[in-house]
């Protein structure tokens, strides 16, 4: 059974409903709020398609990958980070420089993205806990 942290969430990984296809997919890049704090927040990719999930922020010194350039190579879908031009695949979270960025697995179901995390998100920040 999994234990329940002081915010409420779940200790384990579970689907988390994000909303609706119709609405996430109008932009390309969204980011998305943990309730563990800015350091758990997830970036939702829309392209082609497709949504891909990864941590926001850049392995290498932490750059807010939202705020990075989207391009398609070679049909391989990659972010830049805008801090210092870090490359990550959408799909895999490689980069040419041999780091790895943290993916997520994505679903759409009913009409609505779901993303595989193990705290709550949302496209609003959480409440602060006092």
């Amino acid at each position: 059974m999994a234990s329940t942290n002081q915010d409420g969430s779940a200790d384990s990984v579970s689907w988390r409903q994000i909303g609706p296809t119709s609405e996430l997919s109008k932009k390309h890049c969204r980011l998305m709020y943990s309730s563990l704090g800015h350091k758990s927040d997830v970036c939702l990719f829309y392209l082609k398609g497709e949504f891909y999930a990864m941590d926001a922020r850049c392995a290498h010194s932490g750059g807010p990958l939202c705020d990075g350039d989207i391009e398609d190579a070679d049909d391989v879908l990659q972010v830049f980070c805008p801090w210092h031009d870090y490359d990550f695949n959408l799909r895999t979270g490689k980069s040419n420089t041999g780091l790895q960025q943290q993916v997520y697995e994505v679903k759409q179901e009913d009409g609505s993205v779901y993303v595989k995390h193990s705290s709550p998100l949302a496209l609003h920040p959480f409440p602060s806990q006092t």
